[in-house]
């Protein structure tokens, strides 16, 4: 008769196993399809500006404040970067880079369409995406206070 209960008590352990673990597998088979992160929005890309030069040149520091501008000007509507080719040679070659500072103009898709080698003003640097289509947002001027008479 012991035997009987130990067999009996067995089997219903066995099954309370089984259970669990089918449970388990399907609780684990739902939570990997429902708990997906949700897709994000893909980044706009932007148009973008990227100067290679050197810290240390002469017309490559004049160019830095003028990359700072536009990428503080057009921030949302223009990716502006640097990078120092003395640095970063594996850049130069990347870029096929010959002289310093270069220009390189990308346009939304990251396609290249301009490039310029020297001292590029900001103006110009402006005049060149307008002229391939790229229309960037004059940013708005502060109103400057009136003065008493």
């Amino acid at each position: 008769m012991k035997i009987n209960r130990f067999k009996a008590l067995a089997t219903v352990l066995f099954a309370m196993l089984l259970l669990v673990q089918v449970i388990g597998a399907v609780y684990t088979a739902k939570s990997k399809s429902t708990t997906k992160p949700p897709a994000k929005p893909a980044a706009k890309k932007l148009p973008k500006l990227l100067d290679l030069g050197a810290t240390k040149c002469i017309p490559c520091k004049m160019m830095a404040p003028i990359l700072d501008e536009l990428a503080k000007e057009y921030k949302g509507q223009l990716e502006v970067e640097f990078i120092d080719v003395w640095k970063n040679p594996d850049a130069a070659e990347k870029y096929q880079i010959k002289s310093i500072p270069t220009q390189i103009f990308f346009d939304s898709a990251g396609k290249e369409f301009f490039r310029h080698v020297g001292f590029f003003s900001k103006e110009d640097i402006l005049k060149t995406f307008e002229k391939h289509g790229i229309k960037l947002k004059k940013p708005e001027q502060p109103k400057k206070p009136e003065q008493k008479k």
